[in-house]
């Protein structure tokens, strides 16, 4: 039987390593997935590092999956290596704002990327997450592209019922 959870590590939790996998079952992504579920074909990923414009975040996470690296943050002192960690992604959120004024999908990093992954191989489905932002838009002739939103304002997530996808929100 398939695992009921997948979680595609992101630009915030790159170092998710074995707790959830082994407390929860949760399977635990951290590069991208290709599936087949009923015939369609996915792309499955959080969608960081995928813009290949995006050279610091490309540099940044390299440094951030360095075993050396991450070895060494390891022997920080926890309450300092807390307070650092929380810092540098407080940092990083305010700098790019989640809402912003005009969202342009077509003019994304990750929507260029799944346009070029289509030239050499057919995909029903992208979907991604990153952004904070809904979207499902067309991409080629029969795929879409597809941004999930977000847990934190939006309450977003997408459901395959086996024939189509679709965006959903909760609403409380």
């Amino acid at each position: 039987a398939l695992p009921i959870f997948h979680f595609f590590t992101g630009n915030h939790d790159l170092w998710v390593f074995d707790y959830l996998p082994q407390e929860a079952g949760v399977v635990v992504h951290h590069n991208e997935l290709i599936a087949t579920l009923n015939g369609k074909k996915f792309f499955l990923a959080h969608g960081d590092g995928l813009d290949a414009s995006d050279k610091g975040y490309i540099m940044l996470k390299k440094i951030f999956t360095s075993k050396r690296l991450q070895w060494l943050y390891s022997r920080l002192h926890p309450n300092f290596a807390l307070h650092l960690a929380h810092s540098w992604s407080k940092e990083s959120r305010k700098s790019k704002p989640m809402a912003e004024k005009e969202f342009k999908v077509k003019s994304e990093g990750m929507y260029q990327f799944a346009q070029s992954y289509l030239l050499k191989e057919q995909i029903d489905y992208f979907i991604f997450g990153h952004r904070h932002q809904m979207a499902d838009v067309d991409i080629g002739e029969n795929s879409r592209f597809i941004l999930l939103g977000d847990w934190i304002k939006s309450f977003s997530y997408g459901i395959f019922d086996g024939e189509k996808f679709e965006l959903r929100k909760i609403d409380f």
